[in-house]
């Protein structure tokens, strides 16, 4: 699992059937201070997030649990917004 910011929308005119009715966003990883870890990755959006937006993604088959169609050819997906991080908490 790993933060990220949403950086742009993928836009297709054909894929997978089992990614219809699911937005592809384009996500730059980041550390926990905000800072850029990393190439950009394509997720698939899970929970309805925006342009901008904090989220935390998943990674690997894990990604894909819960969706109608099994093994769906995705390597990430949002699974939830940030609403705060604090690192004062150990």
């Amino acid at each position: 699992m790993f933060f990220a910011r949403v950086i742009g929308k993928v836009v297709t005119s054909v894929s997978y059937q089992g990614l219809k009715g699911y937005a592809l966003l384009l996500v730059q990883p980041m550390n926990e201070r905000r800072e850029p870890r990393g190439a950009p990755v394509i997720a698939i959006d899970r929970v309805g997030v925006g342009p901008d937006e904090e989220v935390f993604c998943e990674t690997s088959k894990e990604a894909m649990l819960g969706l109608p169609i099994e093994d769906v050819p995705a390597d990430a997906a949002i699974v939830g917004k940030v609403d705060r991080v604090d690192l004062s908490v150990a």
